[in-house]
């Protein structure tokens, strides 16, 4: 069992849900919120599980990942700082849609549903954020489909990284550092495509320059030549 440690109302701000929400709504749904922190590899929630939290990022980072009925895992998205996750059973039927793991030392806010859900009854701000919020993922995997549909293999690979570039970028002495530890199946998995077509992607791509692999993090060192082959 993680210790908790206090919530300090101005690590608020920097949560998407209640960016530039005033002082008091702060401070309320901080007197709600519980924080603590998630060792690399923890399980955060499980998929189809009674949710007892909703979940915001402080620090790290956390993969969603969904299960089909044969067993076999994808990766749906990554969450970083200032995002929230294991929201959505609050508006829908109150269980987990997908399992979360922290992939690296993170630090993490939740609040009881039912507190969630008076708060936003109570501030039609923090309502309509997570409603933004909830339809912008959605417009994201439409975006998504719609490129499983009309675009090659390359294209997608090149518009994945090309996301999580805008997402998780750190720019460093060889190109654009994506923050977090990326495995080539993840690649696959976010670009609708194999293990197998993703790694030749990236291969010929770190033959050519691109791109570099190092301790399990993607370098971009030609960000305008992805997007290029992005444009097809």
């Amino acid at each position: 069992m993680t210790a908790l440690i206090p919530v300090d109302a101005n690590a608020l701000a920097d949560i998407a849900l209640f960016a530039a929400l005033p002082p008091a709504v702060l401070d309320e749904a901080a007197a709600m919120a519980r924080a603590r922190p998630l060792p690399r590899g923890l399980r955060v929630f499980d998929q189809g599980e009674t949710a007892g939290r909703a979940h915001a990022l402080l620090s790290g980072w956390v993969r969603i990942t969904q299960a089909g009925s044969d067993g076999e895992e994808i990766l749906v998205r990554f969450i970083g700082p200032g995002e929230i996750f294991g929201c959505v059973p609050v508006l829908t039927d109150g269980l987990y849609p997908a399992d979360a793991t922290a992939i690296v030392d993170a630090v993490e806010l939740s609040w009881d549903p039912s507190d969630l859900l008076a708060l936003m009854q109570r501030h039609s701000q923090v309502a309509i954020t997570m409603v933004a919020i909830v339809g912008r993922r959605l417009g994201e995997a439409q975006e998504r489909l719609r490129e499983l549909a009309t675009q090659s293999a390359d294209r997608r690979v090149a518009r994945t990284l090309l996301r999580l570039l805008d997402q998780a970028g750190r720019p460093g002495g060889e190109g654009i550092r994506i923050a977090f530890p990326l495995r080539r199946k993840d690649v696959a998995d976010i670009a609708g495509t194999t293990l197998h077509t993703a790694s030749r992607i990236l291969a010929e791509w770190e033959r050519r320059g691109l791109l570099v692999s190092r301790n399990r993090h993607l370098i971009i060192a030609s960000p305008e030549e992805l997007r290029r082959i992005s444009e097809g």
